[in-house]
């Protein structure tokens, strides 16, 4: 689970974080961004393992050290997580640690995943996930704690941009001065939305959208289609792996979608007015994060439209 041979594609970059850990010259705190489900978060993960592995290979992580087994158990003492999260209305405060299984429970079961699948998991699918800023006095207490078993204390913040104002203010002093053998690794679908004061202290790891043929060899891998299923739908994917696996099976999200984007499409062709208002305020009750994945379904389906007409 997370390793480099985990992570599709990306070979170029795969070979350079090696190079850095072996030559020593590892960045204390790295930005790896691109679109959803091209890998970041694996590779991030591939990354913080070979970091602590103890009897590194050439192109990955030994998979049999003390590290590498408290990685398997999602257990390594130096090992963080920062990531989203919807606070429970008798709740004053929340931290990442009070969702700690069930994130466990959820990257071990998802190697490539997007922020609608981990809402689900938290039963808050029409509810906005965020990072509150109670969550900056735990980052600050681990990143000072003495490093357990490693000489590296590593922090992975899934989805940075989603930082609550306050906390993101409040990191910036650590990622300007960090304490001695802490790394922090960024996962962002989103880097322009980060303040500029923290983009301007961390070092870039900019993944590029999978090939068409990298993403068709995969599928073909992984579930055993022919090569002409696998482009097709790799066709379909904006060079996003997790989009690739998504369509393969038109689940009962991507089902009301479609039904949705049918009456839509049919009432505006024949301008009725009031079905149209009636549709919106239905449709508006999905809630901001489903809508925000309707409005992309919708942009997809439009643009394919127009390619199958061309």
């Amino acid at each position: 689970m997370f390793f480099f041979s985990d992570v599709i594609g990306h070979e170029t970059l795969k070979a350079s974080l090696i190079r850095a850990v072996n030559a020593g010259n590892i960045a204390h705190a790295q930005l790896f961004s691109g679109a959803e489900g091209v890998g970041k978060f694996a590779l991030a993960m591939a990354y913080a393992r070979y970091i602590h592995c103890t009897n590194r290979g050439a192109t990955d992580a030994c998979g049999e050290c003390p590290s590498c087994r408290q990685y398997n158990a999602l257990s390594h003492a130096d090992l963080h997580f920062v990531f989203p999260m919807v606070r429970n209305k008798d709740k004053k405060k929340i931290h990442c640690d009070d969702y700690r299984n069930a994130w466990n429970e959820f990257i071990t079961s998802n190697t490539y995943f997007g922020i609608d699948d981990w809402l689900k998991a938290m039963n808050a699918e029409n509810k906005q996930a965020i990072i509150y800023a109670d969550e900056s006095e735990e980052i600050w207490r681990k990143m000072t704690l003495k490093s357990f078993s490693s000489p590296y204390k590593i922090m992975i913040i899934w989805l940075p941009e989603r930082m609550n104002i306050e906390c993101a203010n409040k990191l910036l002093k650590l990622f300007e001065e960090p304490y001695p053998n802490t790394i922090f690794l960024l996962v962002s679908n989103a880097p322009d939305q980060l303040l500029s004061t923290i983009r301007s202290r961390v070092q870039q790891v900019s993944l590029p959208a999978l090939t068409l043929d990298t993403i068709a060899l995969a599928l073909q891998q992984q579930y055993g289609i022919t090569d002409t299923d696998a482009r097709a739908v790799a066709h379909l994917s904006s060079g996003s792996y997790l989009k690739a696996c998504n369509n393969l099976s038109l689940d009962e999200e991507n089902k009301l979608f479609f039904e949705l984007f049918v009456q839509l499409m049919r009432q505006a062709y024949a301008r009725r007015i009031k079905e149209l208002k009636a549709w919106s305020e239905d449709t508006a009750e999905l809630g901001r994060e489903r809508l925000r994945s309707f409005l992309s379904y919708v942009t997809r389906m439009i643009r394919e439209t127009y390619i199958r007409n061309l």
